[in-house]
């Protein structure tokens, strides 16, 4: 396995991190992924990481934390570099960088559906929460149950 390079993403990243998303399924029509990378970029709670290999940048991970819990999203490594462990390196990735701002525990939200990211995260020592996820679009929009 190649030992991927982690690093914060920069104004250059962008358009190679949307396009990386895209191959991976992570982006959705009603989630513009410009503005959620510039959202995360906005504070120091939050970053997108990246893991490049020999410069190319084949994962990513969002991560952000409220002051007690940590969050992830948009996990992806691309799918012509998959089962080398990289997933497992930009997770620790995020992991460390919520250790670094004192946050203790992390949470992420995965479609019931997807068999594959569940087996994942469960490899890494993840377990199902007994919470119940509640949600409201505070645009107007109707919940549908696809988002």
């Amino acid at each position: 396995m190649s030992r991927l390079a982690i690093d914060a993403i920069n104004d250059a990243d962008v358009e190679g991190v949307v396009a990386l998303w895209q191959r991976c399924g992570l982006t959705r029509p009603w989630n513009d992924p410009h503005a959620d990378i510039a959202l995360a970029r906005r504070r120091d709670n939050s970053t997108v990481l990246l893991g490049r290999d020999d410069g190319a940048i084949v994962a990513s991970v969002m991560v952000g934390h409220d002051g007690h819990r940590g969050w992830v999203y948009y996990v992806a490594v691309d799918p012509d570099c998959q089962k080398r462990g990289y997933g497992r390196v930009i997770m620790t990735a995020a992991e460390d960088w919520l250790r670094r701002a004192g946050i203790a525990k992390l949470q992420l939200l995965v479609r019931r559906e997807n068999a594959q990211a569940n087996a994942f995260y469960g490899s890494l020592g993840f377990e199902l929460s007994t919470s119940v996820m509640f949600q409201k679009w505070l645009d107007g929009r109707a919940t549908t149950p696809s988002n």
